[in-house]
C-alpha cells in the first residue's frame, strides 16, 4: 500500500500540537513542584505569611529546595523580631550578597530566612535548609530530646527581651493576684509561657491558678483579648499597645522591661556542621558582635539597621526600630556572662535558664538533654573582642527611694517564710538558704524592678519594739542580697509592719500555726 505524504498543514498542526505538549507538561511539573519554584506550603524550608511563635511576617522569603545548597553561604532561620538586628545590620540585608561585611572581611555569605512558623523551621534545621536555627533558652528543653540525634549545640545569644513580651489584662485586673481565677490566653512553651511562669511564681502563684487557653501564637492571644474572649493575654510588643488602643480600661500588667533577664534568644547549629565549619562560626559570631556593639552605642546605625528589618520582614521601619528598641543586643561581654566564662557576674545565666525551666515544664521536658550536652561554648571562647563597646552591659542602677516609691502598687508579692530566733534580726545559714531557694532567682530575672522587703511579726510583745524588730529584720534581708549577690543598695523599699499586716484568717494570732505565718518576709516587686 503507498503511503500517503503529509500535507504542509498537518506538518503545522502536529508541530503544535507537541509545543503545546511540551508546554502544558512543563507548567504542570512546574505546578507540582518538580521544577523551579513555587510556593509549596508543606515544604518546610518555604516560609510563608502564617504567624508563628513570635511576630507576624509579610515577607514570606521563597526559598527553592530544589536547588542544591550552597555550601559558601550560611543559612540562618529566624523570625519576625528585632533581636536578630546586629547580623542583618552586619550582613547588610536578608540576602546573600557581595556588600555584606561578612563577605567583605572573612569571604562567605549569609542568608536570612524568614520561618515564622515554628514546626516548618524546624524541619528547615532537620532537613539541613538551614545551619543555624533561633529560639529561646528557656523553651530549648521541650525541644532537645526531639533534636537529639542531630545534636544541636547552642552557639551564641542574640538578645534578652526587653519589653518584647507583655501580659495585657482587662478593666479591674491590677495587679498578678487579681488574675487568680481568670482566663489567660498563652502560646504553650513559648517565651510567653515561660514569662507568664516566672510572673506569677513572684506572687506564690502557679498556672494552676489560673485557666490557660492555649493559642497558636502570642498573635492569635492578642486577638483573643481584643475580642474579649479571656481575661488576659501573653502578646509580643507592638501588639500590646494595640490591645490596650482595643480593648477600653484595659492596661499592660507587665513587660520584660522589668523582667529583664528572663526572655534569652540565642542561636544552636547542628554538632556535625560545627565541626565541620568551625573557622566559619567564629567568624560569623565575632561579625554578629560586631555589628551589635555599633547598634548598640550608634543610634543612625540602629536607624539604618531599622530600614534593613523593615525590607527584609515587609514591616513598617518605625516598628522594626522600635521591635530593636524592645531587646538588648548582647554583646560578647554579655556572651561570656551568659555562657558563665565572668567568675565576677553574678547575674542570669543560660544554663542557669535552661536547668529551672527543664524542671518547670515537666513533662513537656521530659528526656532533655543536660546543658553540658547541649552547648558548645569555644565559640565565645574563642573570640578576641576588646574595647568599651564589646563590654557587658552594667548592672542597673537606681535612684534613692523616694516617697513615691514606697507607695507604690507592687506588681507581685511574694511571701517567703523566714525564721529569726526570739528578738533577733540576724539571718541564720538557714534562713539565707530560703531567700536564694524562694526568691533570689526572681529578684535577678525581674533586674529592673526594685523590691520591697516588709517585715511582719506575731502580736507577742510589746508594739512598738515589733515595729523596729520587723524593719531590721527587712533590712538584714535586704544587706544579705546586697553583699552576696551584687544588688544596688537603692533597689529596696525597706518596710517594716510589726504585727499590722497578719496574714488573712490569723489576725488575731490565736494559734502558734498563725503566729508562725505572720512572723513572715514579704518580697514585692515595684515596676519603675
Amino acid at each position: 500500500m503507498a503511503s500517503r505524504r503529509l500535507t504542509p498543514l498537518s506538518k503545522l498542526l502536529i508541530v503544535v500540537g507537541i509545543v503545546a505538549a511540551i508546554f502544558f507538561g512543563g507548567k504542570w511539573l512546574f505546578d507540582q513542584g518538580y521544577i523551579g519554584g513555587n510556593n509549596n506550603n508543606n515544604d518546610p524550608d518555604i516560609e510563608n505569611n502564617d504567624p508563628g511563635n513570635n511576630n507576624n511576617n509579610n515577607n514570606g522569603d521563597q526559598t527553592n529546595v530544589n536547588v542544591p545548597k550552597d555550601d559558601d553561604v550560611i543559612d540562618i532561620g529566624v523570625v519576625t523580631w528585632g533581636g536578630y538586628a546586629a547580623g542583618q545590620y552586619w550582613n547588610k540585608g536578608f540576602d546573600a550578597n557581595t556588600e555584606s561585611n561578612f563577605y567583605r572581611d572573612y569571604g562567605f555569605k549569609v542568608k536570612f530566612h524568614v520561618l515564622d512558623e515554628f514546626g516548618p523551621s524546624r524541619d528547615a534545621f532537620r532537613s539541613g535548609k538551614v545551619d543555624l536555627l533561633w529560639a529561646t533558652i528557656d523553651a530549648f528543653p521541650t525541644e532537645t530530646a526531639g533534636l537529639a540525634d542531630l545534636e544541636p549545640q547552642v552557639v551564641f545569644q542574640a538578645d534578652w527581651s526587653r519589653g518584647g513580651d507583655a501580659i495585657v489584662t482587662r478593666r479591674g485586673i491590677r495587679n498578678v493576684s487579681d488574675l487568680k481565677g481568670k482566663t489567660v490566653a498563652v502560646a504553650p512553651y513559648t517565651p510567653s509561657h515561660t514569662f507568664l511562669i516566672w510572673l506569677l511564681d513572684a506572687n506564690n502563684m502557679s498556672t494552676d491558678d489560673i485557666t490557660i487557653k492555649e493559642m497558636e501564637s502570642a498573635i492569635n492571644a492578642a486577638d483573643a483579648f481584643k475580642a474579649g474572649t479571656v481575661d488576659a493575654a501573653v502578646v509580643w510588643s507592638p501588639d500590646d499597645e494595640a490591645c490596650v488602643d482595643a480593648v477600653p480600661g484595659s492596661r499592660i500588667l507587665q513587660n520584660t522591661k522589668n523582667a529583664s533577664h528572663i526572655i534569652a534568644d540565642i542561636f544552636f547549629a547542628r554538632k556535625e556542621y560545627i565541626n565541620n565549619n568551625r573557622e566559619k562560626m567564629e567568624q560569623l559570631y565575632e561579625g554578629w558582635m560586631k555589628g551589635a556593639a555599633e547598634l548598640n552605642s550608634n543610634p543612625a546605625k540602629k536607624k539604618e539597621a531599622a530600614k534593613i528589618l523593615a525590607e527584609g520582614l515587609n514591616m513598617d521601619e518605625g516598628w522594626c526600630l522600635k521591635a530593636i528598641d524592645n531587646v538588648r543586643l548582647t554583646t560578647h561581654g554579655d556572651n561570656l556572662n551568659f555562657f558563665g566564662f565572668n567568675e565576677d557576674y553574678k547575674g542570669v545565666t543560660g544554663e542557669n535558664l535552661y536547668n529551672k525551666m527543664k524542671n518547670a515544664y515537666g513533662d513537656a521536658a521530659k528526656g532533655a538533654k543536660s546543658y553540658r550536652l547541649v552547648s558548645d561554648k569555644s565559640i565565645v571562647r574563642t573570640a578576641s573582642l576588646n574595647g568599651k563597646q564589646h563590654e557587658a552591659e552594667g548592672t542597673k542602677t537606681f535612684d534613692k527611694v523616694t516617697k513615691a516609691d514606697e507607695k507604690k502598687e507592687a506588681i507581685a508579692s511574694k511571701r517567703v517564710s523566714i525564721t529569726f530566733p526570739t528578738g533577733s534580726y540576724k539571718l541564720d545559714e538557714n534562713a539565707k538558704y530560703i531567700i536564694d531557694k524562694e526568691f533570689t532567682d526572681l529578684a535577678k530575672m525581674f533586674s529592673n524592678a526594685r523590691i520591697r522587703v516588709e517585715g511582719n511579726t506575731d502580736n507577742v510583745g510589746n508594739r512598738a519594739s515589733n515595729m523596729s524588730l520587723s524593719e531590721r529584720r527587712a533590712q538584714s534581708v535586704a544587706n544579705f542580697l546586697k553583699a552576696e549577690h551584687g544588688m544596688d543598695a537603692n533597689r529596696f523599699i525597706i518596710v517594716g509592719n510589726g504585727p499590722d499586716k497578719p496574714v488573712e484568717g490569723c489576725e488575731d494570732n490565736a494559734t502558734d500555726a498563725c503566729k508562725a505565718k505572720n512572723r513572715r518576709t514579704e518580697f514585692q516587686l515595684i515596676g519603675e
